[in-house]
């Protein structure tokens, strides 16, 4: 796990959020529907991104090849985020969440559905979706563009993106600026810590907000 990734995971998505708003950015938050599987858990690191089309007439076989070969591609110590373009299908279950878990895969991440949620959970393997079903996506849906841009509620994503996540939401941070907001974050936690010290002193509330422009 890099540096930078194990920084973010101390980080929380609230502080993140209020540093990328004080720089001027929006978009960066992903829908509120999409949840995590284990709750408590924080997940954070550079993304790989895949998104995907319902086929209706397509043989299982060729689910199972495009959805196994891309298991196999995604590069360890990644988020694997998808845009599955589906809104009924499952598009995670037990088999795959261990298979990407045993090859350093950090979590995942989709616009959709996961199904084999109690053995995911027994596993810890951090997942965060819209929706459960037991509906395969097999001879339904093939994955494509492994590693290419794709767009999540409205938030462009792009492979060597940051994520974080955890139970307040998903927030995207660019790669270019991933570091600057990083440091800014770290720095607006100290300050948080700072107030929550004083007012446990005894300091009234305003007065520690004035005294270190934080609260």
């Amino acid at each position: 796990m890099s540096a930078l990734t194990q920084r973010l995971g101390a980080c929380y998505t609230s502080a993140v959020h209020d540093v990328m708003v004080a720089r001027g950015m929006d978009g960066f938050v992903l829908p509120r529907t999409i949840r995590p599987l284990l709750p408590g858990r924080r997940l954070a690191g550079p993304i790989w991104t895949v998104s995907g089309r319902r086929h209706e007439t397509i043989a299982p076989h060729d689910t199972y090849l495009a959805w196994t070969g891309l298991l196999g591609s995604v590069p360890a110590g990644h988020v694997l985020v998808c845009q599955p373009n589906d809104d009924d299908l499952a598009h995670m279950g037990e088999l795959s969440a261990e298979t990407l878990q045993l090859r350093g895969i950090l979590g995942y991440i989709v616009d959709g559905g996961c199904r084999d949620i109690g053995f995911i959970q027994q596993r810890s393997f951090p997942v965060y979706c819209r929706y459960a079903t037991p509906t395969d996506n097999v001879g339904r849906w093939l994955p494509e563009g492994a590693g290419d841009p794709i767009a999540i509620g409205g938030v462009a994503i792009s492979s060597g993106d940051f994520v974080l996540a955890d139970d307040d939401g998903v927030v995207i941070l660019p790669a270019p600026d991933a570091e600057a907001i990083l440091t800014a974050t770290e720095a607006v936690m100290v300050a948080e810590n700072q107030v929550r010290d004083a007012i446990r002193a005894g300091m009234d509330p305003q007065a520690a907000y004035l005294k270190h422009r934080k609260f």
